[in-house]
């Protein structure tokens, strides 16, 4: 990457969103420019998202994690059109690049017609248990044409969720199989045994065949509904190998990022 150059990064919150100092920690880290943007910075004209090379949509209870909070959050962009335009020109790029965790997976899930390549996200919904769920799982790093996943398929590692609405509602089975075909599934749960799974509590929101995290088609623009901005740091695991050093293994998530821009 070219040293001394820190590109901006949009740390991008709505109202009740409490994942912006952890995320904004580990874009830095990775050599971004982190920048808190809110979502009244863009509706007023006060930002504009040309600015940045990248947008992370973050996660934390954005409108006191009422029923489709995410959703709230994202006719806030589609019924806005200021808003609107900024993130359909953003998206339109050929240089941008977007994340979303949690909220922020489930708010760009709902903005699919704006980000080309995403026709096939799906809803996310109330989760199998019926409850908000906040505890460690494990995930497998599939390959996919994610950026953020750039040369780390077959992963299987820790991760923190903390959500209600985490269930990945597909239009039915046949849409489920066709995204894992098409490998345009970044991340899924799995159980003690590695496979693939649908048995709480491994998988926390009972997603079809564990998926928690989609792709577009040509990898720029991803989502997922874990929180791997809270598991970034060694210390943040409550067991890891000798000799990891300062970073634990998701900080490649947040390089790859760097990586993209050179």
């Amino acid at each position: 990457v070219a040293t001394g150059v820190r590109p901006r990064m949009a740390v991008l919150r709505e109202q009740g969103v409490n994942g912006q100092v952890e995320m904004a920690a580990a874009f830095d880290r990775a050599g971004f420019q982190s920048v808190d943007v809110h979502m009244s910075d863009i509706i007023s004209g006060r930002v504009s998202l040309k600015d940045f090379a990248g947008v992370v949509a973050c996660g934390g209870f954005s409108y006191g994690d009422v029923l489709g909070a995410g959703e709230g959050w994202a006719k806030s962009i589609l019924f806005n059109s200021r808003a609107n335009d900024e993130f359909s020109a953003f998206f339109q790029r050929q240089d941008s690049f977007a994340l979303g965790i949690c909220n922020g997976c489930q708010m760009m899930s709902n903005l699919r017609d704006l980000i080309p390549g995403a026709s096939h996200w799906p809803h996310f919904v109330r989760n199998r248990s019926e409850q908000f769920e906040a505890r460690v799982a494990m995930v497998e790093v599939l390959d996919s044409p994610s950026l953020f996943f750039s040369g780390m398929a077959g992963s299987r590692m820790p991760i923190a969720v903390a959500h209600g609405e985490g269930f990945a509602e597909f239009s039915d089975e046949s849409a489920v199989n066709s995204v894992l075909a098409d490998k345009l599934v970044s991340i899924r749960f799995v159980d003690n045994t590695g496979s693939a799974t649908e048995t709480y509590p491994f998988n926390p929101n009972g997603s079809p065949q564990g998926i928690t995290g989609l792709t577009t088609r040509d990898g720029r623009f991803s989502i997922m509904m874990p929180h791997p901005e809270r598991v970034f740091r060694t210390v943040q695991h409550s067991w890891h190998p000798d000799g990891w050093g300062e970073d634990g293994p998701w900080m490649r998530m947040f390089r790859n990022a760097r990586k993209f821009i050179g």
